[in-house]
């Protein structure tokens, strides 16, 4: 699938990005007041209440849902339960920038996922945009120092970033995969809730491990409050809609170039809101990314 991209569709998936750079930002801040993987089920509860009375009817017997289960029990978890969680976790060690650059890998994992699980053939074109964003991830991984990559010195949240990323590509493709319940499909309020579902399980049994495993509790204030309420609506309700509609339009491999604008405006957000700046390896990594994604989804 690979549709003209319409200032329509430009403007709906650069829209994640931005909510995505502010999620990330905003889980480095809550770090010490809100555990991650609790902050990732309360953002989680705060979308299922907002979407209720708009897709509330997935809920019902009739609706499809529950003949798919198995499908959007596997959404639930790779969208909602696992990335996030992974996320915020992998935040803990890693700043905004270099978790959002690392995330920045997803378009190579999408060729891969694509190429090994749904018969996407990839181009030698492709290949080579792929082994220019690895390069870029690598640049982010050594700190700008290749010596450091001999030594295997990782940041812990670095490797973390990268398994949330290879789940969020598997998410991406299973979104455009045909499935049964047509009716729901065509109702994104529906077809989020169908995943929020199961996806609200998944997270709270993350959380209720978390408790039960760490000594971890929430420190509230309006500060957890609002950054709740922004986690619980942008990146999560808005961001999703805008992902779940653009892929549909151009595909998992077009949209993943766009998630690339992620590390730019996390960039952006951390230096004024974290006192976090650039540092020149971030530029010279945001670089390779760009353009061996662009080189790899030209046509």
């Amino acid at each position: 699938m690979q549709a003209r991209l319409t200032p329509s569709t430009i403007l709906m998936l650069t829209m994640p990005p931005l909510l995505w750079a502010g999620n990330a930002v905003v889980g480095r801040m809550m770090q010490g007041a809100l555990p991650p993987m609790t902050m990732n089920f309360l953002r989680w509860t705060i979308a299922f209440a907002l979407l209720l009375p708009l897709g509330g009817w997935a809920l019902r017997r009739d609706s499809g849902m529950w003949q798919q289960w198995r499908r959007f029990a596997l959404l639930g978890l790779f969208g909602i339960g696992a990335y996030n969680s992974l996320q915020y976790l992998a935040l803990k060690t890693s700043s905004a920038i270099n978790a959002t650059l690392v995330g920045a890998s997803m378009p190579v994992f999408m060729l891969a996922l694509g190429a090994l699980f749904f018969r996407t053939p990839v181009s030698a074109r492709q290949v080579a945009g792929a082994l220019l964003s690895i390069l870029g991830v690598l640049t982010v991984l050594s700190r700008g120092e290749p010596r450091l990559l001999l030594a295997l010195h990782l940041v812990p949240g670095d490797l973390l970033m990268l398994v949330a990323t290879a789940i969020w590509a598997m998410y991406s493709w299973l979104l455009i995969r045909p499935i049964g319940a047509q009716k729901l499909r065509a109702d994104w309020a529906a077809f989020m809730m169908a995943q929020l579902v199961f996806g609200l399980a998944w997270s709270g049994l993350f959380a209720g491990v978390e408790f039960a495993a760490t000594d971890v509790h929430i420190r509230w204030s309006w500060r957890v409050l609002a950054a709740l309420l922004y986690v619980g609506i942008g990146p999560a309700v808005i961001a999703l809609r805008c992902w779940g509609a653009g892929v549909q339009r151009v595909g998992p491999n077009i949209a993943a170039f766009f998630s690339n604008l992620t590390p730019l405006f996390a960039a952006l957000l951390s230096s004024a809101l974290l006192g976090e700046p650039p540092h020149l390896y971030h530029a010279l990594a945001f670089v390779l990314i760009v353009v061996g994604i662009v080189l790899s989804s030209r046509r």
